[in-house]
């Protein structure tokens, strides 16, 4: 790709649409929501672009979450994911319909796929971003340096998330993300919507590159997944046991909420990490999120900040969680939370 030179033929913002199993993954409307945003700035159009084989059904549901357009690139080889494959795909997109903005979500297929496709077409990635938006780089002017206009700012936590980074791709397009799963806001689904749907195939020829898939094994889990719990329950290493997280059990089953915990907590092995919240584990958007026992690293804060309430109760009153809480008790757990829930239960009994 020649830098600095051809950058105007690159148009539209896109976003893969991740599928499993002819389902698609939520992430895929998160990123058409953020993608509306930035076409708005750049008054231009989202296009969703959607991989697998007999898939061209599911572009309605991209088009009901704001695609403006849908690319459907549909091939028996492209059943189950495979590396080779849909980074051919995805590569063979850009040079053809050159997208200005390329996001794809950080998921384990995503953070597989997008830095083999930026490493294709020979431009950046930034990964794991939680804020997109469109701006000037430089930021701030630097004398005797071009400050251009209209760059994608790409920001995500950076030196083990004791720092926020701000990134740009000047020079080479598209500008390329993987974006946190939870962080970006899905617009609300509206029924018959139509998008134009784009079909393409470029061809796929399997090689030695292309990995065999004897078998494909599922795990049977019966976890409520967190990001999709309008409550949670979140304990940290200050619970002190796995034993006593029956105290959050408790109040969970009576507010009708989902228990979740810290990255301590699965590190000491009490809960599996498909509950765990934070920068290494995942973003989540309830209505109300109790912190309980946990001291509010900034690692764990980027994982949920964006709760509607936020409820702490620790010992320590200098813990930082109470500086993101909206609510905040200072005090015994083993205590408060028996009370807690003996109060709930009563009021709701009474009702």
């Amino acid at each position: 790709m020649e830098a600095k030179n051809c950058l105007e033929e690159y148009k539209g913002v896109y976003v893969f649409a991740q599928q499993v199993d002819n389902c698609i993954n939520s992430i895929a409307f998160e990123l058409i929501g953020k993608g509306k945003d930035l076409a708005k700035d750049l008054n231009t159009e989202v296009t969703a672009v959607l991989v697998g084989s007999d898939i061209k059904g599911l572009a309605e549901e991209l088009a009901a979450y704001g695609a403006d357009k849908v690319i459907v690139i549909d091939d028996p080889e492209l059943k189950e994911y495979r590396t080779e494959p849909y980074a051919h795909a995805l590569a063979e997109v850009i040079k053809e319909f050159k997208p200005d903005i390329f996001l794809v979500g950080a998921t384990a297929i995503g953070r597989d796929l997008g830095p083999r496709v930026s490493a294709r077409v020979h431009t950046g990635l930034t990964a794991d971003c939680t804020v997109l938006e469109i701006g000037d780089f430089p930021i701030n002017p630097i004398p005797g340096r071009e400050q251009k206009h209209n760059q994608l700012l790409m920001t995500r936590p950076a030196f083990g998330g004791n720092t926020i980074a701000t990134i740009a791709c000047p020079d080479f397009r598209p500008q390329m993300a993987t974006v946190r799963p939870g962080v970006m806001q899905k617009l609300p689904k509206v029924e018959g919507a139509k998008a134009n749907v784009i079909e393409f195939n470029p061809g796929f020829t399997p090689d030695h590159k292309y990995v065999e898939i004897l078998e494909v094994v599922k795990a049977v889990s019966d976890t409520v997944d967190i990001m999709d719990a309008k409550i949670l329950v979140s304990g940290g290493r200050g619970v002190g046991s796995a034993e006593n997280f029956k105290l959050l059990e408790d109040l969970a089953e009576v507010i009708g909420g989902t228990v979740s915990c810290s990255r301590a907590v699965v590190d000491a092995g009490w809960k599996s990490k498909d509950l765990q919240v934070g920068q290494t584990g995942k973003t989540v958007r309830p209505n109300v999120y109790f912190a309980i026992g946990i001291s509010g690293a900034i690692q764990h804060i980027a994982g949920m900040e964006e709760a509607d309430i936020i409820i702490a109760i620790n010992k320590d009153e200098t813990a930082p969680i109470f500086d993101v809480a909206d609510y905040g008790i200072v005090g015994d757990l083993n205590k408060i939370l028996p009370s807690l829930t003996a109060q709930l239960k009563s009021e709701m009994a009474a009702k």
